[in-house]
């Protein structure tokens, strides 16, 4: 394309809270970070390479500069020695990466093991654990990488009865992890939680499971970009493909600055993967809002009145879960699902329903002052678990997403796992995950969120009065 007929860089676009996924065509250009508190602590992004500024040939592109992209570059270049280039509509880990809750877990997607087992049986249930169990190695190893200084908290995660009823699942679940998986978890009792762990007012008792680190959410995706950056991985930001064709197997990604030419391509576009980007991603993921906020520092009454002993991740047991933490800086975060649509995102309802949840587990905390508020997007599959998968054998191009508020940890294995993929090195990875394609809604697609709300509706009838 002569130069006189590219579009020109857009200048820095404010963030848009009303962005919506299903809605709108793309995430923007340029788009400025979600008010985050990570973004707020997080101090300046490191450098990147700029804006995409001319035509370029690349070995693989992968389209998305979060947790997955990111590790996907990083162990192409340290394990494959295939240096990609990396892009991103707005600014780097913009998306799913800067906004969540920032915790660690040992788990993938939205199913716990006996569900597993119910899908797979116990042959194939055992191996996703070591799956999971291996995924936590790995981010173990990433966070000790001196590029990588994200604040960690380790010593487990907690999982929190909200109510006397569902102790016997935990029981259970506690039971299966130990005698079928081999993995040492324990249930704990409301009293040994309140005098050991945290005093949440609503808890019947937990289950604990040794792994489980909290980290702080931007610093970890900044740390990333700087090793990825190290190993020598091109980091484009402020460059969104805006046409996508295939020219004898090469394909041809327009962005505002230039076309960008490679074989290969990974997507890694979680909950903020745009309907027309690629068709083998169209209506794969259902994205789900999540609110979260984060309260002013406590006193040392107010910690003491909340029995904040640990900043480990904290989850209860709703099905539309809040998950929880005492920050290092004495603050505490907060979120859960929110609103159905963009456009209803910054309805006051859903941050004063977060704010009520809060004072049901720490009364002392009622009317407390808060710092940030935010929202976004997750990206949560029709079949609750995740796929790092090549859905046309006969064309190079890959996706990992899908892991349904989980991906903090297993983002960084599912990265490594595409990186193996597109380097020929995937001969070993059987597993459902590996082998299907993220499954699509059929018929049921333009209804989708109709069934959302009712679904809704049912969860908490199931999780406050049943």
């Amino acid at each position: 394309m002569p130069d006189s007929l590219r579009p020109k860089h857009w200048p820095k676009s404010s963030y848009d809270p009303h962005y919506d996924p299903l809605v709108d065509a793309g995430p923007g250009h340029n788009r400025d970070y979600a008010p985050t508190y990570w973004i707020g602590t997080a101090g300046t992004p490191p450098p990147d390479d700029g804006p995409v500024s001319g035509d370029m040939d690349a070995e693989v592109v992968v389209i998305g500069s979060g947790y997955t992209g990111l590790s996907c570059a990083i162990h192409l270049a340290r394990e494959h020695g295939i240096k990609a280039v990396v892009l991103d509509a707005n600014t780097v880990a913009w998306g799913c990466s800067t906004r969540n809750g920032g915790q660690a877990q040992i788990s993938s997607g939205r199913l716990k093991r006996s569900q597993w087992i119910q899908r797979w049986g116990v042959d194939v249930a055992r191996k996703m654990h070591d799956e999971i169990v291996e995924a936590f190695e790995l981010f173990r190893s990433l966070i000790a990488e001196p590029e990588v200084d994200c604040d960690p908290q380790d010593g487990g995660h907690f999982y929190i009865a909200h109510k006397p009823g569902v102790m016997p699942k935990l029981e259970a679940e506690s039971k299966l992890l130990n005698e079928v998986f081999g993995y040492k978890s324990r249930v704990m009792s409301r009293e040994e939680l309140h005098e050991t762990v945290v005093k949440d007012e609503e808890a019947a008792g937990a289950l604990m499971e040794p792994d489980g680190i909290s980290i702080h959410a931007a610093k970890l995706a900044f740390g990333y970009m700087k090793l990825a950056r190290k190993l020598g991985v091109k980091i484009h930001p402020a460059s969104p493909v805006m046409g996508w064709k295939t020219v004898n197997g090469v394909n041809h990604l327009t962005t505002p600055g230039g076309t960008v030419r490679a074989r290969t391509v990974a997507l890694a576009t979680a909950g903020y993967t745009p309907p027309g980007l690629h068709k083998r991603t169209k209506h794969r993921l259902m994205p789900v809002l999540s609110n979260s906020m984060v309260t002013r520092p406590l006193d040392p009454n107010e910690i003491a009145a909340c029995g904040f002993k640990t900043g480990s991740p904290l989850t209860d047991t709703r099905t539309l879960r809040h998950y929880y933490r005492f920050l290092p800086d004495g603050c505490v975060q907060i979120g859960s699902r929110s609103a159905i649509t963009g456009a209803d995102a910054e309805n006051p309802k859903h941050l004063e329903r977060l704010q009520e949840s809060l004072y049901r587990k720490f009364p002392a905390l009622t009317g407390i002052n808060l710092d940030y508020s935010w929202w976004g997007w997750v990206d949560v599959s029709h079949d609750m678990m995740p796929r790092i998968f090549q859905p046309d054998p006969d064309r190079r191009i890959f996706y990992a997403m899908g892991y349904g508020g989980n991906g903090v940890m297993y983002s960084a294995q599912a990265g490594k796992r595409m990186a193996q993929m597109i380097a020929g090195k995937a001969q070993k990875l059987d597993l459902p995950i590996f082998t299907s394609q993220l499954p699509g809604h059929g018929i049921l697609t333009p209804f989708r969120r109709m069934g959302q709300r009712m679904m809704y509706g049912w969860y908490w009838l199931q999780d406050e009065k049943f």
